[in-house]
């Protein structure tokens, strides 16, 4: 079936009585321009700019879109096509937001239909392979809404709830056998008949309570009487009942049977018959009934805890923190690990709050979200509401629609928080603003949040503050130069103090032969001597999985990836080969297909050897991984970090997830087992990476008055970066820093534009970006760009990869003209026929 209207009339002109209409969408596809579709006259009165709309794109695609602007002008070079429906009657897509889209496109060189793809939730966005299928809550005999013909139809093809069955929009569309269908699937969803969903995996599962109430002809004295003595001859029913009774005043409060009783609290007694309870319900005696409840906890949470007491030296950082925000719009907490940063936060956030406007809270991990919110909710209760991408797309959608009606005035969020449709901000939290984990690398729009949060602040007149113990060296030159205020905390909370760091000789044990597989003697008698004190220890190492390498002992060779180009690791608990950048993998192999000898042997440890080892050496020790493989479900985060808050693991490996902010009262001790992989890295940002993991790691320890202890182990304990490390020297670390940047031209001095150009075929893939080089050295200058070189990793998914770095003036007019140049630059390239396939990536101050 086709989607398409069977007619386009000529656009007729507006009069008096009846204006033409047209309106500007977004599609959500890399497109480089709006589209423009005309609205019918009978619509009119429904244009909303930020709600989305449902067109017809090509021949048979309908999407649903955003609607950027109306007016009356139709397009000059080709008729204007209708609009199908409206979806929204309010904006979803806040002005706001649209003005920050638009910026986002323009600075990450991205289209807006990217951003509007990355922003909005898949439940808000609509094809013609969308789905729809009964509301759990719906049934035929309670529907109060009078139902047409066309909408029997639908629902007499779905079934019934229990069935579960879909129908995609093309198959409404087919069984109704006409092309505006989606007038009835708008109305359905009005009258909560139906709910949309994207992937048959993402189907919506509302959190639903199985609840029963006494039936309405016995509430009453007598008739519960006479219940009472029909039920005399069966004590467990009537032991069920009287348990119902006990805890619904049913004959004073009518109102409270009628909101019933969640069946778990009957059926899952031990003092209770199950058997006897869903007697009951078939007897007519109870009711069952489904009661759709919020996925959020923190929604019937009120707050536990609205006042605390801030310390002389968090006072002070406050009031400094207000001072400069009455002359600039930006600070930065440069606090130490442990030194109550949090409680200054949500002191600021009480201070939004009482002023009537929103706050964001970003952090840079999700294991960070699992701490933090449970201390925010003692404040805030159901004002809080958090956003990240364990939730499933409804549960953000939740969240999307809590931040536009008001409902969650704080939210917690990662990344993509920044597109949610704030339109009050007054205060944005930028926390561990250093991280890494704020830049999104793919797909585009690859943006850093932390920018992003900026420029939020300054669209909407809000208050930034960016916190770290570590700052970013950009950051703190931004500081130090009094483009942003900046406020220091240079002690720990309470009692505290710093943890002593210890450097331990990797190669002197080993030439001692003291070395326990990957454990120093010191290292590992620290740990038993910290759990016989029945103190907690953290291992961080910055490689997941069993090993990163096997290989023949025989001939040297080595499993590779049959889609990048890198080795494969191994992961002894699913006993497979892995590829950590496509995902690709493989049985273990037990014998060379080169050579055919078994000696095939790891090389090299990931997190989970040393998990594994510790388990062998320390059998008293209840040891738990925290890396990408033990964190991929949705709860998997909060279960690892309450167990080791609870003490019930009192070792926890890591990766840099450990690193990141979490606090821990009882964790005396931290190691890092290889110091020297973070190190020794191709990047200019190596040093500053390195100084920041070390730094926070190290922070984990000792936060709650025990002495902390951090051993790091290292091949070469001569590295500069160790000193500063040990003396816990920032300042003395940024100016080394920043003294190396200037004299090399690397930011802050200069802005970094990366272009990666991608091809299934390597020698054309090579020949595109020397075109591409040849252009950007014409318009940009010979000093401006460096390469094209493949990286060290020159092919990933299957595309041979060549890089192009751009260095320019910090000057906006210099980057806004760049960026011009480079866009003009990218399409010679695309519009050669030899490099229709090739894709052109443009990564604008990448990490």
């Amino acid at each position: 079936m086709t989607l398409a209207l069977d007619f386009v009339s000529p656009t007729p002109a507006s009069t008096p009585d009846r204006v033409t209409l047209f309106v500007d969408v977004i599609l959500p596809l890399p497109l480089p321009r709006l589209y423009t579709y005309r609205v019918p006259f009978e619509l009119n009165d429904n244009v909303v700019i930020g709600g989305r709309v449902i067109v017809q794109f090509g021949a048979k695609k309908t999407l649903s879109c955003i609607v950027a602007a109306v007016h009356e002008t139709p397009p000059a070079n080709y008729q204007a096509k209708y609009i199908l429906e409206f979806i929204d009657d309010a904006p979803v897509v806040t002005q706001p937001q649209l003005k920050l889209f638009r910026w986002m496109a323009d600075y990450y060189l991205c289209t807006l239909g990217e951003v509007i793809n990355a922003a909005l939730p898949a439940a808000l966005k609509l094809s013609s392979e969308s789905r729809i299928q009964l509301h759990p809550g719906f049934s035929r005999e309670e529907n109060e809404y009078p139902l047409t013909a066309q909408e029997e139809i639908i629902i007499d093809a779905l079934g019934t709830v229990s069935d579960g069955k879909a129908l995609t929009f093309t198959e409404v569309g087919d069984l109704l056998g006409i092309a505006s269908f989606h007038k009835v699937i708008k109305s359905l969803m009005q009258k909560d008949v139906i709910f949309l969903f994207e992937h048959t995996a993402d189907k919506y599962a509302p959190k639903v309570l199985k609840k029963v109430r006494l039936a309405h002809r016995y509430v009453s004295a007598g008739a519960l009487e006479e219940l009472f003595n029909v039920l005399g001859s069966k004590p467990k029913q009537l032991d069920a009942l009287l348990h119902y009774l006990q805890r619904v005043p049913v004959v004073q409060n009518e109102h409270a049977n009628h909101a019933g009783l969640e069946k778990a609290a009957l059926t899952s007694s031990p003092r209770l018959s199950a058997s006897a309870v869903n007697t009951l319900i078939k007897n007519g005696v109870l009711e069952q009934f489904d009661q759709i409840v919020s996925r959020f906890p923190m929604d019937d949470g009120a707050a536990t805890q609205p006042n605390f007491d801030l310390t002389a030296a968090q006072l002070a950082a406050r009031d400094e923190i207000m001072l400069h925000f009455g002359a600039r719009d930006i600070a930065l907490l440069h606090g130490v690990t442990g030194s109550g940063k949090t409680e200054i936060y949500i002191d600021l956030i009480q201070q939004a709050l009482a002023g009537g406007g929103q706050v964001l809270y970003l952090l840079p991990e999700i294991a960070l979200t699992a701490q933090i919110v449970t201390r925010l909710l003692r404040v805030f209760g159901a004002r809080l509401g958090v956003y990240h991408s364990k939730f499933s797309d409804n549960e953000r959608v939740e969240v999307w629609n809590g931040v536009l009606g008001g409902r969650f005035q704080v939210v917690v969020g990662v990344r993509s928080a920044v597109f949610l449709p704030f339109d009050n901000l007054s205060l944005i939290i930028v926390d561990e603003e250093h991280e890494s984990s704020y830049k999104q690398y793919d797909p585009a729009p690859r943006y850093n949040a932390r920018e992003v949060a900026l420029m939020m602040g300054s669209f909407q007149g809000a208050k930034v503050l960016l916190g770290s113990a570590t700052p970013a060296v950009e950051t703190y030159y931004q500081a130090r130069q009094g483009r942003y205020g900046l406020v220091t905390l240079s002690k720990r909370f309470g009692e505290a103090g710093m943890p002593d760091v210890e450097l331990v000789d990797t190669r002197k044990a080993r030439e001692q032969k003291t070395m326990h597989n990957h454990f120093t003697a010191d290292l590992l008698g620290e740990i038993e001597r910290k759990l016989g004190a029945q103190e907690q220890v953290i291992l961080f190492q910055n490689r997941r999985g069993y090993a990163p390498v096997v290989a023949c002992d025989d001939c040297g060779w080595i499993p590779k990836c049959a889609n990048c180009a890198v080795s494969l690791s191994y992961h002894k608990h699913s006993h497979e080969l892995r590829c950590h950048y496509c995902g690709y993998h493989e049985s273990m192999v037990v014998k060379c297909p080169a050579c055919g000898s078994r000696a095939v042997k790891t090389v090299g440890f990931g997190t989970e050897k040393i998990e594994d080892d510790l388990k062998i050496m320390l059998p008293q020790a209840n040891v738990q991984r925290m890396d990408l493989d033990t964190t991929r479900a949705k709860n998997s985060y909060q279960q690892i970090i309450s167990d080791f808050e609870k003490q019930n693991t009192n070792v926890l490996v890591g990766t840099q997830m450990v690193t990141k902010g979490l606090d821990f009262a009882n964790v005396s001790l931290v190691g890092i087992i290889n110091a020297d992989s973070i190190i020794h890295y191709p990047d200019f940002r190596a040093h500053e990476r390195a100084y920041q993991m070390f730094v926070q790691v190290s922070g984990r320890a000792g936060r709650k008055g025990k002495k902390g202890k951090v051993l790091i182990q290292t091949a070469d304990p001569t590295q500069v970066i160790f000193d500063k490390v040990m003396r816990n020297d920032y300042e003395e670390f940024y100016n080394y820093e920043i003294t190396q940047r200037h004299e090399h031209g690397y930011p802050p001095f200069t802005r970094i534009i990366k272009m990666t150009v991608k091809h299934v075929e390597q020698g054309v893939g090579e020949k595109a970006a020397i075109l591409l080089a040849q252009e950007l050295v014409a318009r940009l200058g010979a000093g401006a760009v460096l390469g094209p070189e493949a990286p060290y990793i020159f092919r990933i998914r299957n595309f041979f990869l060549q890089e192009i770095t751009i260095k320019l003036e910090r000057a906006h007019t210099v980057l806004r003209h760049a960026k011009e140049q480079i866009g003009e630059a990218m399409d010679v390239v695309r519009d050669q026929k030899e490099f229709k396939q090739a894709r052109l990536v443009a990564d604008v101050d990448p990490m």
